[in-house]
This record gives structure tokens, C-alpha cells and sequence, in this order.
């Protein structure tokens, strides 16, 4: 009987999420810091879509791939940044086992999208760079909609996988996850369970959806700088270079920023500073993005322009 009330009380659990920092003089400023944050990267990533949607000549692999980043960004920023913002005014920065369960499986959803995204995207340079002539064989629909389906497909799988483990452990307390949303690694340190699988699968599970795009990504570049520095004119150069530039600058600051949190040794500094590179890859970099592609992108800056001067003469 006390083995069954034991259990019961396990499954009715709460956590208090300790925040971006503790200091009630900081919770206003960084309360509108980050409002400021989300209306940005909710209104970029939107618009960047409706772009896409709108400009018939953005109707290409490269820019189906833009969109679903962007519809990615928009969703990973919206399942962390509003329950942050309620924590900064609450000051009781409490979220029930049931939804910090949703928030970790749709945070490994998005956060898997993106990298496998990221990599398509190379890949898709690769093709357009090295082997021009036989782009819309090698990206025909079929494919793109497959690489864009798979993605999604191995991310919930990979969340799926991850959390079904993580309801499997058993936390007896209400407890402090040391983090501002409800990640793999603060919430295993809370653990009252064996948690030998969960840690086995994140160092899989890390290194294939961290290692696997990288090495394409990698290997991708590698060919198409090869290829450019075949380019005689100085002037087709830099207009293959310019439109990797901003991918590359994409990659750079996610992958950095994600590695930093699940590729080190854990401990109790590293975790508060694992919070700090959090920031990077929830809630920056999904704002940075769409400002990135718009500003070094050629062809979404023209269609910009053409879209808001058709509104300016309709009004």
C-alpha cells in the first residue's frame, strides 16, 4: 500500500523553473527584453513565409527549405518564450509534469528540424553549385517533399523516443529544474529513477542529430568552395559565395550554440552557462534567421520591395 501511495504522489508532480536569473531588479527588463525578442522573430518568421507564398519567383527547393526554418523558428520560439514571459511577471515560475513533458517533446521536435533542416539546405547548395545542369532532376518535388517530410518524421521520432523515457522516470518531489524551460539534462539531475537509458540516448541521439548535418553541411562546403574557386570571373564568385553566405552564418550560430549545451561534460557551472547558449539556439537564432536570409539575400530582398510597393499602389 505505501509502495502504491509512493507512486501515486510521483506522477502528481510540479516543478518551480528557476529562470534566467534569480535578481527580482532583472525580471522586468528582461521581461520586455524578450517580449521584444518574440513579437520580432513571430513577425519575421511569419512574414518570411507569406513571402515565399506570395513571390512566385521564390517558388524553389531553396526557399520551400527558407520556409520551413522559418515555420520552425516561429514554433520553437513559441513553445519556450511565452511561458518564459509569464515566469518574469508571475515570479512563481511553476509548470505541472504534463506540460513540462509537451514542452520538452515539442522542444526536441523543433530543435531536431532545424538541424536536419539546416543540412537539406546545404545539400540543396551543393546541387545548385556543383551540379547546375542536373538541379531540377537531383531537387524535382518528389525529393524536396521528402527531405522536408523526413526531417519532420525522424524529429518526432527522435521526441518521441526521448520523452517516452523521460515519463518512465520518476520524480517524488516538488523540485527546482535548474533552467528556464524544461530541458533533457536539468530535468535527469532531478531524477529519483535509473537514468543509465536517458543518458545513453542523448549521447546518440546528440551526437547522430548534431554530428550527422554537421559532416554534411562540411561536406556539402567543401565541394562548392571547390567549385567556386573554378569560377574564373571575379564577379560570378561572388555571387555564388553570396548566396551561402547567410546559410553559413545560420549554422555557425546554432550548431555553436547547441553543441556548447549537449556536447560537454555536465556539471553545475556548465549548466548555468549551458542557459546562456539556450538563449542562442531558442530564442535568438530564431529571430536572427529570417533578418540573416532577408538582409544577404538577394532575390527575398527584390521580392520584398515588389510586394510592399504593389501594397503602397493598391492604397
Amino acid at each position: 500500500m505505501k509502495n502504491m501511495e509512493a507512486r501515486n504522489h510521483c506522477t502528481m508532480t510540479e516543478f518551480f523553473l528557476a529562470g534566467l536569473s534569480e535578481k527580482t531588479e532583472l525580471q522586468m527588463p528582461l521581461f520586455f527584453l524578450f517580449i521584444g525578442i518574440y513579437v520580432v522573430t513571430v513577425a519575421s518568421n511569419l512574414g518570411m513565409i507569406t513571402l515565399i507564398l506570395l513571390s512566385s519567383h521564390l517558388h524553389n527547393p531553396m526557399y520551400y527549405f527558407l520556409s520551413s526554418l522559418s515555420f520552425i523558428d516561429f514554433c520553437q520560439s513559441t513553445v519556450v518564450i511565452p511561458k518564459m514571459l509569464v515566469g518574469f511577471v508571475s515570479g512563481k515560475n511553476l509548470i505541472s509534469y504534463p506540460a513540462c513533458m509537451s514542452q520538452l517533446y515539442f522542444l526536441i521536435i523543433f530543435g531536431v528540424a532545424e538541424c536536419y533542416t539546416l543540412a537539406a539546405m546545404a545539400y540543396d547548395r551543393y546541387v545548385a553549385i556543383c551540379k547546375p545542369l542536373f538541379y531540377s532532376v537531383t531537387m524535382s518535388y518528389q525529393i524536396y517533399s521528402s527531405l522536408i517530410a523526413g526531417v519532420y518524421i525522424f524529429s518526432v521520432l527522435s521526441a518521441s523516443v526521448h520523452t517516452g523515457f523521460m515519463i518512465r522516470i520518476q520524480f517524488c518531489k516538488l523540485d527546482v529544474i535548474n533552467h528556464y524551460f524544461c530541458d533533457l539534462l536539468p530535468l535527469l539531475k532531478l531524477a529519483h529513477s535509473n537514468t543509465h537509458i536517458n543518458e545513453l540516448l542523448i549521447l546518440i541521439f546528440g551526437s547522430l542529430n548534431i554530428c550527422l548535418p554537421i559532416l554534411t553541411i562540411i561536406s556539402s562546403y567543401t565541394s562548392i568552395i571547390a567549385s567556386i574557386l573554378h569560377i574564373r570571373s571575379t564577379e560570378g564568385r561572388t555571387k555564388a559565395f553570396s548566396t551561402c553566405s547567410s546559410h553559413i552564418s545560420a549554422v555557425a550560430i546554432f550548431f555553436g550554440s547547441a553543441a556548447f549545451m549537449y556536447l560537454q561534460p555536465s556539471s553545475v557551472n556548465s549548466m548555468d552557462q549551458g542557459k546562456v547558449s539556450s538563449v542562442f539556439y531558442t530564442t535568438v537564432v530564431p529571430m536572427l534567421n529570417p533578418l540573416i536570409y532577408s538582409m544577404r539575400n538577394k532575390d527575398v530582398s527584390a521580392a520584398l520591395k515588389k510586394i510592399l510597393h504593389a501594397s503602397r499602389s493598391h492604397l
